[in-house]
Formats: structure tokens, sequence, C-alpha cells
């Protein structure tokens, strides 16, 4: 193992719930990594922890250990498990769709249901509303550190049986490219989308080209404009949208130094969709 510990959760940072998970996986190995990923995933936000994950992880050495916790159902009959990436890197999480992303777009070789009679935090039995620190931060130090191998997590279960959560393709039919906003730019307010360079390519464009972008929910019509393809913000005149390719390889949404989720009431998820349509310059000289 390379005893790296990456930690994700929704807890943040305003009490000691990270630093109790630190000090458990500290107390198993004193010469652990440990690092944050980010404990500021929106509250019971599963499906951004997916994301987060899908965003991170190939960029950390094999077999690196990993923690998510977002986990509405804890104390649930929810399984917990440790899933292996095609990648080597391993996931500690419930089971309850955080490695959909992880499932979908890199591949989960196994899984194994962690048997807590075994990896669990000593004299932690009667508490049931804090796995992050009782479940997964032991389990999570004991397989970094090799304490433990994978087989010894607990059993196997198919890779088939975990939980995921709906994903939707983006897909390109009569000139128009619809798709889904995967999740946000926090920091900047830039929407990111499910839409893969190479099928945006598929329309023949180059830099400058000028798109209609339409997003809606599951309710309205929230946006509908004109935006230009650049290669990066500075392509763009301060306060301008544009369109441009992120670094997960997928088109993104921006304004030139200014937030477009916030400028527009954006959020992602599923319900959030958009439309980019290419437009034809018409004019003549």
């Amino acid at each position: 193992m390379t005893d790296c510990l990456v930690i994700q959760t929704d807890f943040g940072l305003s009490d000691g719930a990270v630093a109790a998970m630190y000090g458990v996986a500290l107390n198993v190995d004193r010469a652990l990594k440990i690092y944050d990923l980010t404990h500021e995933i929106p509250q019971y936000n599963i499906w951004e922890a997916s994301y987060r994950l899908f965003q991170t992880i190939t960029y950390w050495p094999e077999n690196t250990v990993f923690i998510s916790v977002v986990d509405p159902g804890v104390g649930s009959e929810r399984k917990s498990i440790v899933a292996k990436t095609a990648t080597n890197h391993y996931i500690v999480t419930p089971d309850n769709g955080t490695i959909t992303h992880i499932q979908k777009y890199i591949g989960i070789q196994e899984v194994r249901e962690i048997d807590e009679h075994v990896n669990r935090l000593p004299n932690s039995g009667h508490s049931y509303t804090f796995h992050g620190r009782d479940v997964y931060a032991y389990t999570g130090a004991r397989l970094a550190s090799g304490k433990i191998r994978f087989q010894e997590v607990g059993p196997a279960l198919s890779t088939e049986s975990v939980v995921k959560l709906p994903l939707t393709e983006a897909v390109l039919e009569n000139g128009t490219i619809k798709g889904n906003i995967d999740v946000l730019d926090v920091r900047f307010g830039n929407l990111w989308t499910n839409i893969d360079r190479t099928l945006f390519l598929q329309f023949d464009v180059k830099y400058g080209d000028t798109f209609e972008v339409t997003i809606e929910n599951s309710t309205r019509h929230v946006y509908k404009n004109i935006m230009t393809f650049g290669r990066s913000f500075a392509d763009s005149h301060l306060g301008e949208p544009l369109l441009y390719i992120n670094s997960l390889d997928k088109i993104g949404v921006a304004i030139n130094q200014g937030s477009f989720a916030k400028a527009y009431h954006i959020e992602a998820g599923l319900k959030w969709k958009i439309t980019i349509r290419k437009v034809v310059d018409i004019s003549y000289n």
C-alpha cells in the first residue's frame, strides 16, 4: 500500500468530526499520510460525493485508499463497503451510490462488505451515528497501512449488486447536443456538463464558433443565449459567457471572471439539463 489516506465528507470543519477521523487513523498507524479531498460536499449529496471521487481519484498513486462519508442512511441496513477500482485504488464508503461515477467511467474490479465484527473501532459497537469515525476511518487506515489485506475487509459482493445512482448520457441528434449539468466548479461558479469533448467536436467546431445554449431544470427554462467556444477564459471579454473544455475533458460553461451559477441561479444534478446547438453563420459579404 502507499500509506496514503484521502478523506472526503459532508461534515465541514466547524466541529471535531473530521479531526476525530484523523485521530482514529493515526492511532492505527502514526506513519499514515492523511489528506483531505474535501469536507464541503453539500449535506447528504451523494451525487456530488460520487462525482468528486471521479474528478480526483486517477491522479493519486496506485493503492491509495479513499474514504468517502456522505451518509444520510447511517444506522440503517445499508452496507458498508470497500471497492477496488480498475486503476488499483480503494474506496471505503457506504453502499449508497457513492461509487457510481467510478464504476461507470473508470471501473470497479471487486467489492467487499466491511465485516464490523473485525473492522470496527474497538469499544464503539453501541454507537450507530458516526460510522465515518468508527468504521470507515478505522478500516481505511488499517487497509492503507497494510494492517489488513483487501481480502480481510470482509466477504466479497457482486460488483453489480452495489447501489447505483441513475446516470444519463449526452446525445447528439439533429444538430443538437442534449446533456446534463453534472456538478458545479464551486469556487468559480462554472457549470461542468456530461458532454465529452469528442462528442462536442462532432459539430466540426473551431475556437470562436458560436452556439445557442439552453439550460432548464425539471420545472422551467432558466437560460437561453448565444455564446462562443473558447480555448480558455481569456478568449472572451470580461463578463461574457463561453463554452470551454474543462479539466475532465468535458464541456464547461462559464462567465469570464464571474459566476455563471450565481448569475442565473443554476444548480447541478440529474434534473438540470443543457442543450447546445451550433449557430450557422448565414451572413453574406
